[in-house]
Formats: C-alpha cells, structure tokens, sequence
C-alpha cells in the first residue's frame, strides 16, 4: 500500500458500493438516504450516467443557509456538476491531489463513462495509514534481522 497503488485496488479492496439518488428527487430524500446509508455524499445518476455529487455540504451552503425548503428543491438544484472523478488506473496520489485541489471529499471513479464506485477522503486517510504501518513494519523487521541483539 503506498501513494502509487491505483485507485482500482483501493476498490477492490474497499469494496465499490455506491449510493445514489436522481436529480429530481427533493434534497429531504437525499439527505434521509445519507443519514441511513452513514455517508456525507451520494451520487446523482440518471439514465446510468454520472450527473454530479450531492454532499451535506451542498446542503448546508444551498439550501439551509438561503433559506430553501429541503422537501421542495431538487438535487438537480444544489448538486456539484459536472462531478469531478478520477478513473481506476489514477493512483491514490492523484486522487489526494484532486480532493485538495478541488475542496472535496468525495470521488466518483469513472471508466468508459460507467460509476464504478466513489473514494472518500476518509478512505485514502486508511488507505495512507495502512501504508505508514507496513513501512515501519518492514523497517523494523529489516533492522531488528540486521542487527541481532
């Protein structure tokens, strides 16, 4: 595990679950559905294709602070679009640098025009942290077989 793995093993080992909601479903259902499903974003498809992003954070700026009602505004109206995404063969690297560089926390991953499943800040945090905690393993292992006490 390190910055270079791609993104389609971070997949694969995550797992590539993805939730979802239409553009034209009120931002109240949205919001229900990240509640249930513990997540901070869904994705918004129609027809198969990938539209944008809805976060709590779409929630926050575009419908509470202006006033909005959440049981009558559309995701279509507060989603993030087009949605930023990485394809699997990008590495963790690119993906860190994309979430930064773009103030997101969540990445759709996109190959041929297909949603394939969606990274979250959180995971590349464990993804570095498992990384971190192999090097000093093998770090380790390597001085301690080096230098026998």
């Amino acid at each position: 595990m390190n910055l270079i793995d791609t993104v389609r093993l971070v997949l694969k080992l995550k797992g590539s679950s993805v939730w979802h909601v239409s553009p034209e479903a009120c931002v109240y259902d949205a919001i229900e559905m990240m509640a249930e499903k513990h997540v901070g974003a869904l994705m918004v498809v129609a027809d198969g294709k990938l539209l944008g992003v809805v976060s709590e954070r779409d929630y926050a700026r575009k419908v509470i602070l202006q006033g909005k009602s959440s049981k009558h505004t559309p995701v279509s109206e507060i989603m993030t679009a087009p949605a930023i995404f990485v394809t699997p063969d990008q590495t963790v690297e690119d993906s860190m640098r994309i979430m930064t560089d773009n103030h997101i926390r969540h990445l759709p991953v996109v190959e041929d025009g297909k949603l394939l499943g969606v990274l979250s800040i959180g995971d590349l945090v464990k993804w570095m942290i498992s990384a971190q905690q192999q090097t000093i393993s093998h770090l380790h292992n390597y001085i301690t077989s080096q230098y026998p006490a």
